[in-house]
Parts: C-alpha cells; sequence; structure tokens
C-alpha cells in the first residue's frame, strides 16, 4: 500500500456559502469516483481557496459528507498577478495499490484550464 497524491480544482460562480460547497462536494466525488476510492482510502486533504473566496471553509463539505476521521486543512491559494479567480483546489492523500502514474486528477468548470493535459484523464477510469 502507498500513501498517493491526488490534485484536483474547480471555479465557482459566485463567492457564496453554497456554491463552494456545492463545487466541494462535486469536486470530491469526482476525484473518488475517478479513483475507485473510498472515504476509508483518505490519509488528509488539504484545500486552498484564491482570496476571493471566503464565505465558507470547503473542508465543511468533507465533513458534510461525513467525513469525520479526514484530518482536513484549508488554506489560501497564492495570489498571482493574471492567475485563474474564484478557484479551489484539492490536495488528497490517499492510501492505495495504484501507481502514481494510475492516479486521476481532476479538474473542472472553469479549472481545466490550469491542467489541459489531464482533461481527458478521467476517461481512463
Amino acid at each position: 500500500m502507498y500513501c498517493r497524491g491526488v490534485r484536483g480544482a474547480t471555479t465557482v460562480e459566485a463567492n457564496t456559502r453554497e456554491e463552494i460547497l456545492s463545487a466541494t462536494e462535486e469536486l470530491l466525488r469526482a476525484i473518488l469516483e475517478s479513483n475507485s476510492l473510498s472515504p476509508q482510502d483518505i490519509a488528509s486533504v488539504i484545500f486552498t481557496t484564491t482570496r476571493d473566496l471566503d464565505s465558507e471553509f470547503p473542508a465543511v463539505a468533507a465533513r458534510e459528507m461525513e467525513w469525520t476521521d479526514v484530518p482536513l486543512l484549508c488554506g489560501n491559494e497564492m495570489n498571482v498577478p493574471g492567475s485563474l479567480q474564484m478557484c479551489l483546489r484539492v490536495l488528497m492523500h490517499v492510501n492505495t495499490e495504484k501507481t502514481a502514474a494510475e492516479m486521476v486528477h481532476v479538474y473542472l468548470k472553469g479549472a481545466k484550464v490550469l491542467r489541459p493535459d489531464k482533461e481527458d484523464q478521467s476517461l481512463r477510469s
């Protein structure tokens, strides 16, 4: 068994609690599904948001999904001029037998521009 990192990102339409929680849940479910994972496989999750998203912690979505035993951490993404705004990112550490190359990284909505090389990756699962 290995501990692997899985990346993902998405964007939201508005800086509201509902938008942040909905987008986070959609992203987390997509990562689990694309990698055939369950919450029991998750070692920890780090969430970041751009500075324009401050209506709710993305980790609240994971707690509402009953990820009560998973260590979660939220932070702000670097505010680089010209970078994608209204974006939340995830780095999930999971326990798996898969190789690093087999991990599926998920980029949704406007965040697809961050990793165009991963756009069709979810079709592998």
